[in-house]
């Protein structure tokens, strides 16, 4: 289903189905037998959403049988290389002392529960209001806890999630690590995106941080756009009709290192093969870095 101006969804429709399908691939990616990362909570959560092929690439029933539909293992890969490089950004933030975190659009991460944090931190999480209710009764109902204080805040990001974070206690004085994880990558039109951006930025303390993807998640290449239109065939020959093109918006995105960059925070930037290498993951293939996954870019930022 194409966007609308004012769409909203839940974790089985338009944007938030593709946080479950990210969800269901560190579930399979957590079952292998050397995992680069551990999600206990992934595999629950797609089983609790209830989407059919879903369950099965979070089981691990799709690794070998529609690797040239879906692009398995490698989609699997590279979400897993993606998890990890996100997760050591908040090991070394917490190891420089922020004890704020906010991560926004944060569908069905389970960072909150899953990661060893420090005492004395707070876990802020934005999404829409059904993700968010979803995904904290859904953890509740399996017994699982927040390994940190855990404030999930339910609201649109067109909207002025700024002033809702504050309302549910976020300190715009103390250093914050944030996380922008798959939603700089084509689900806002460009200007959302340079307004959630400049949010954050005048939430940001000095010494706050910020980790983000950015680009186009359906590539810009005409092999890229190729490559994720049989992507979506199929989703749709395994009984979904998930079309990736349709949920973003098309154009030139924001590039989040040189915006940040040019307002003063000191910024390093990375690419899909360093984040494989990183994580201890095979090569990239040639014809893996051609497509869409190409076109995404990962950037860590420190406010100095």
């Amino acid at each position: 289903m194409a966007r609308t101006e004012r769409d909203s969804w839940d974790a089985a429709t338009s944007v938030g189905a593709t946080a479950t399908m990210v969800a269901a691939a560190r579930a399979a990616a957590s079952r292998r037998a050397q995992p680069v990362i551990n999600d206990p909570f992934a595999e629950p959560l797609v089983r609790a959403v209830g989407i059919d092929v879903f369950n099965r690439m979070a089981a691990g029933e799709l690794e070998s049988d529609n690797d040239e539909e879906l692009g398995l293992p490698r989609m699997t890969d590279t979400f897993a290389a993606r998890a990890r490089f996100f997760d050591d950004y908040f090991t070394q933030a917490a190891a420089a002392g922020l004890r704020q975190i906010v991560i926004v659009a944060a569908g069905l991460d389970s960072r909150a529960y899953r990661l060893a944090w420090p005492a004395g931190t707070t876990v802020y999480e934005i999404d829409q209001p059904e993700v968010v209710e979803f995904k904290t009764a859904t953890l509740s109902g399996l017994g699982a806890t927040p390994a940190a204080a855990h404030r999930p805040v339910g609201i649109d990001l067109r909207d002025d999630w700024p002033n809702a974070l504050r309302a549910a206690g976020f300190d715009a004085s103390q250093p914050t690590a944030w996380l922008a994880e798959g939603v700089l990558i084509g689900f806002l039109p460009p200007e959302a995106e340079v307004r959630l951006l400049d949010n954050i930025i005048s939430l940001s303390a000095a010494g706050s941080r910020l980790a983000a993807d950015h680009g186009s998640v359906t590539g810009t290449s005409d092999e890229a756009r190729e490559q994720a239109q049989k992507m979506s065939e199929g989703w749709r020959r395994n009984g979904l009709d998930l079309d990736i093109a349709e949920l973003t918006y098309p154009g030139e995105h924001t590039d989040v290192a040189a915006h940040l960059g040019d307002r003063g925070w000191d910024v390093q930037r990375f690419r899909l093969p360093e984040l494989f290498a990183a994580a201890g993951l095979p090569e990239l293939a040639a014809a893996d870095q051609r497509g869409p996954s190409a076109a995404i870019s990962f950037v860590t930022a420190i406010r100095t």
